[in-house]
């Protein structure tokens, strides 16, 4: 849906002495990803595909209609404005670690050297390359209905692992995202029932160590200038 179409959407529900032109919305578009893993079945990547555009899609309404919200009357009790900037991170969220996820994973070719960036770094902070995975498979298993996640903290000046429940609890301040892994129940309940141990451990056979050693690059880059 673009943007002008969301805009009328909008424009339509407010009263007449209201209806002014929409010009700040933000608007997002959903990316093309082939998987090619066959770890997942195309049942499975299909729904994932279609949970991921109607992220975006409901995105992008919420974003239209903060346009117009009222913002005198936002209160921490109840208000229209309260409830849209909460579902507007969620949302945004769902849709970003989506493509984080689709991006990192289905390398049928996947390896990573003890010379890479990637191994060096987590080598580094987790003590052992191993303490890492054990670590990021006990994210995905720990986590609530939503995603592990390996990250750069800017604060800690490391990587770290941590569990991100649905899509917008528990997000550390100041990370930067370099593997993220979708641990909804919809991503492994199909293909693997209730055994997201056994879904992870496919997943991570698979990981794109070219896509997650260019995030650890910027990560970097971004963490030389704040220092």
């Amino acid at each position: 849906m673009k943007i002008k179409e969301l805009k009328d959407i909008v424009r339509t529900s407010l009263p007449a002495e209201d209806k002014q032109i929409l010009s700040e919305a933000f608007v997002a578009e959903p990316k093309q990803y082939k998987l090619m893993t066959e770890m997942q079945s195309p049942g499975s990547k299909q729904s994932h595909f279609e949970l991921y555009e109607n992220y975006i899609k409901s995105f992008n309404q919420i974003s239209a209609r903060l346009d117009t919200a009222d913002r005198s009357q936002s209160n921490s009790n109840f208000s229209d404005f309260r409830s849209l900037k909460i579902g507007e991170v969620y949302n945004q969220n769902a849709a970003y670690l989506h493509e984080l996820y689709f991006a990192n994973i289905s390398d049928l070719q996947s390896e990573i050297s003890m010379d890479s960036l990637s191994y060096m770094r987590l080598a580094r902070d987790f003590g052992t390359f191993e303490n890492w995975q054990r670590d990021f498979m006990a994210c995905c298993s720990a986590s609530r209905c939503g995603w592990a996640m390996t990250y750069y903290s800017f604060w800690l000046q490391r990587y770290v692992n941590c569990v991100i429940d649905l899509h917008s609890l528990e997000v550390p301040a100041g990370s930067y995202p370099v593997l993220i892994m979708d641990v909804w129940q919809h991503a492994y309940y199909r293909d693997y029932l209730r055994d997201v141990k056994t879904y992870t451990v496919a997943m991570m056979k698979e990981i794109n160590w070219e896509v997650v050693e260019n995030r650890i690059e910027k990560a970097e880059k971004i963490a030389q200038v704040l220092r």
